[in-house]
């Protein structure tokens, strides 16, 4: 006896896809900066500094002496040559005047006139402390302002381009069955 047999023969459907891959592009442009920097000022007081040196009395003592300081001295000296020159004539005077008291004045006033009183004198070292030293520091204030920073800023968006993709579908093999009967 022979037995029907059912004979099945499928084939699977595929399915095939198409894709196009999406592409997206992002540019950033920097942003657009204007900065600008005014300049601090600055401003210097100065007052300088002063030295005084006054080396008059050293010069004087090395008779080194101005044309006015010179004619005060020979003013005094002269002055002081009148009133000698009148006490030494009242004095011989005098003498003259008593001479039956006895001595011998005449001689005398003549040995006294004899005698060279001038002196010579080559000059001296200066005196300590004869120079003056006036020393007055240099006086400095400074001051500045300083200025803040102008800062300008264009933010730019971003620039963006897509283009999305494609997915197409389509059957690559179309699903198949096929049944048999066999005696």
């Amino acid at each position: 006896m022979r037995v029907p047999q059912i004979q099945i023969e499928s084939q699977a459907g595929r399915v095939g896809l198409n894709t196009q891959k999406p592409t997206q592009r992002i540019d950033q442009p920097p942003a657009d900066m204007i900065i600008e920097q005014p300049p601090a000022e600055l401003f210097i007081n100065r007052q300088p500094s002063r030295l005084t040196i006054d080396q008059t009395l050293a010069r004087e003592n090395l008779d080194l002496k101005s044309y006015r300081r010179r004619t005060q001295d020979n003013a005094m000296l002269g002055v002081q040559g009148i009133k000698n020159y009148v006490q030494k004539t009242v004095r011989d005077g005098n003498e003259l005047m008593r001479i039956e008291n006895g001595g011998d004045p005449i001689a005398a006033q003549a040995k006294r006139a004899l005698i060279d009183e001038t002196t010579f004198s080559t000059g001296d070292t200066p005196a300590q402390f004869s120079v003056k030293v006036e020393y007055t520091p240099a006086k400095v204030h400074v001051e500045w302002e300083r200025h803040e920073p102008v800062m300008e800023v264009q933010i730019n968006k971003p620039v963006h381009a897509y283009i999305p993709g494609a997915t197409d579908v389509y059957m690559r093999q179309n699903p198949s069955l096929k049944i048999d009967f066999t005696i």
